[in-house]
């Protein structure tokens, strides 16, 4: 395996890498990542669903949620969570701060069209309606969740996670075969799941299709049958009960507890 020290050097080649992607490579990348993101949600409440035993099933789901970022580790694509890493190279100055905020906000963009069309494409095609329309239903129910959090909650969390999604990816980079990063990013990422914590780019896909299953009667009826209050679930929700808070959390998270850490204790006196 690399060594931190290792892992530290070489993504200073590969942060300067994704800065200087063109910016219509980086936006078809972010995409992509933002596809794998929200097909990991999609599959990780589908499993959720099927298990009777409600805490067994949210367990299941979290492992099979891994499965999002190994496909946007292995197969290519942009992240923006991940790439709060971009910090390394940003303090070592082989990269700009304006080429690090651009390469955030395509990536982002990108991701957000990802999985907004992920979301789409699971609702208007009636794969929501699996279980008898459970899966609608807990679409619906966790995006009505998710945008009920207040602002501190949904911060704190969205700092937890990214920590851990940040992990996994430092270890994935410690790794030199393809089954030992699948391995090493597996529980970090599992455990951000389990406990409940807030992914900008999971948000993009899991409140956006609660949103568009709200649209539809007989999945509504489902979710309210099932105690879900949609009162508060609306695109304006989205964007500032949920996805402000929890993306400067994340960015907070990637760049402060990961990306300066290891900066700090691995690169700053070369």
């Amino acid at each position: 395996m690399n060594s931190p020290k290792e892992i530290a050097n070489n993504y200073i080649a590969i942060g300067k890498g994704k800065v200087n992607t063109p910016v219509a490579k980086m936006f078809v990348l972010g995409i992509l990542a933002g596809i794998f993101i929200a097909f990991g949600g999609v599959a990780s409440t589908a499993v959720a669903v099927s298990i009777p035993l409600a805490s067994a099933g949210k367990f299941l789901g979290a492992c099979i949620f891994p499965g999002g970022l190994t496909m946007v580790l292995l197969a290519g694509s942009e992240l923006f969570t991940g790439n709060c890493l971009l910090v390394i190279p940003l303090c070592k100055k082989e990269i700009t701060l304006g080429g690090m905020l651009k390469n955030w906000v395509v990536v982002y963009l990108g991701n957000m069209v990802g999985g907004i069309g992920v979301a789409a494409i699971c609702v208007f095609s009636h794969q929501a309606g699996l279980f008898n329309n459970g899966l609608a239903a807990s679409m619906i129910s966790t995006a009505a969740g998710k945008v009920s959090l207040s602002f501190g909650d949904a911060f704190l969390r969205g700092i937890a996670c990214n920590f851990l999604v940040c992990i996994a990816v430092w270890i994935s980079f410690a790794a030199k075969q393809v089954s030992s990063k699948i391995i090493g990013l597996f529980f970090p990422i599992m455990m951000f799941v389990l406990c409940g914590f807030e992914h900008s780019v999971a948000n993009m896909y899991y409140i956006a299709a609660g949103i568009f299953a709200k649209g539809n009667a007989a999945y509504l009826e489902a979710a309210t049958a099932a105690g879900a209050d949609v009162s508060g679930l609306t695109w304006g929700a989205m964007f500032t009960k949920n996805l402000l808070p929890v993306t400067l959390g994340n960015i907070i998270g990637g760049v402060v507890l990961v990306g300066l850490a290891y900066w700090f204790v691995y690169l700053k006196d070369d």
